[in-house]
């Protein structure tokens, strides 16, 4: 991976056989991100998004092996009890165009993934929301 910041912005490109979740902490650690936005797009060959399941509090995770297109990764860099957090959705394109998407689990680059990182001067905190069963933005 390599990037380049310019002010509040990170242009970033993540190489074949890279973690796209592992170097998106990688970058927000070194660069001392707590509040971000994030877009992205590429190819991927292995990675696992998730359904959730309000009704069982629970996400379905669905595994996708093959050449795919990442159409899109978007969301958003913060933190939880102070610490690293990240939630980032994920849509592919496989063979004949067919889409897939979810909450982006993991993914590992194919050939190339090219991210902006939008750096929001703040600091928003996530806690666990018991009646909904997942970690929500916390004001």
């Amino acid at each position: 991976m390599e990037y380049r910041r310019f002010n509040d912005t990170i242009v970033a490109r993540m190489d074949r056989g890279e973690e796209i979740l592992g170097q998106v902490k990688a970058i927000a650690l070194a660069e001392g991100i707590k509040l971000a936005e994030v877009s992205a797009l590429g190819a991927t060959w292995d990675f696992t998004v998730g359904v959730f399941s309000p009704a069982e509090k629970k996400y379905y995770p669905c595994d996708f092996k093959g050449d795919y297109e990442i159409t899109s990764i978007t969301g958003t860099i913060n933190t939880m009890d102070g610490e690293f957090y990240t939630h980032l959705h994920m849509t592919a394109a496989g063979p004949g165009g067919a889409t897939v998407g979810g909450h982006l689990n993991r993914a590992v680059v194919s050939m190339t993934c090219e991210m902006v990182i939008r750096i929001i001067d703040g600091a928003v905190d996530r806690v666990f929301d018991e009646e909904l069963g997942f970690n929500r933005m916390k004001f």
